[in-house]
């Protein structure tokens, strides 16, 4: 591979193109020279260039299978959702409240997790609860996730985790990794409140490990709403995918 054409993108000088803001591109050729790549005169940018630059990328993407659980995959979004299942958890709660039965000490165990979908992006990694343990559509209604270290915005608190570097369905196996095989060890701010019944979702979790429970009680789980408050309109996977392919 070697530089041999540039696209130079125009807009008003503004800090960002607003949405449907007026810009022009121009295409130009590049020159070698002895003190390095030289940009020559362009021309408009016109659709047939578009093309036949999106046609040549599109020939330097490696094509792959998707596995049955994946729902979007492109470049800059992954989507893909995992069934209900038991799992062993690992918690060690930093602060954890009285009363427990048996989260009181740094411990791991087998625990219910509902079925989850997880939403991985240049943005950030998403991760939400769904109603039942079957492939989503794009109807299906989002609850907030009883994963500890979760922000309401459904974002994953990193910590010291490690980042997968890429976005790719090889890397699937990282980022469940990163919710199913680290240390539990808070819940985020308001997130306690994203169950009913009482305790909060520390008590839940640990009623669940001490009962030695096979199901993940859904029902406890509220509808998902970044802002921590009842929404009119639900959040669905598919407004979800809209907002983030727009992000």
């Amino acid at each position: 591979m070697k530089l041999t054409t540039a696209i130079l993108l125009y807009q008003p000088d503004t800090k960002g193109l607003a949405l449907g803001g007026a810009a022009f591109a121009s295409i130009h050729d590049v020159h070698e020279h002895d003190t390095g790549p030289m940009i020559a005169a362009g021309a408009p940018l016109t659709r047939a260039h578009l093309r036949q630059w999106a046609k040549a990328l599109d020939k330097a993407a490696v094509p792959e299978i998707l596995p049955a659980n994946v729902l979007v995959a492109h470049p800059d979004l992954l989507v893909w959702w995992v069934p209900a299942q038991v799992r062993l958890a690992y918690f060690a709660l930093s602060r954890p409240p009285k009363g427990l039965k048996a989260l009181t000490e740094r411990t791991s165990m087998p625990v219910p997790y509902p079925a989850h979908l997880f939403v991985a992006s240049r943005k950030g990694f998403g991760v939400y609860a769904l109603p039942a343990s079957e492939r989503p559509t794009a109807e299906t209604q989002l609850l907030h996730s009883p994963v500890l270290n979760v922000y309401l915005t459904g974002l994953l608190c990193w910590g010291n985790i490690p980042r997968p570097k890429l976005l790719t369905i090889a890397s699937i196996a990282e980022y469940e990794r990163a919710i199913f095989e680290s240390w539990s060890t808070h819940p985020n701010l308001g997130q306690e409140a994203t169950v009913t019944g009482k305790g909060g979702l520390v008590k839940l979790w640990d009623d669940l490990a001490a009962t030695k429970a096979q199901r993940f009680p859904v029902k406890r789980l509220k509808p998902f709403d970044p802002s921590g408050r009842p929404r009119k309109v639900p959040v669905t996977l598919g407004s979800l995918i809209a907002e983030r392919a727009q992000a």
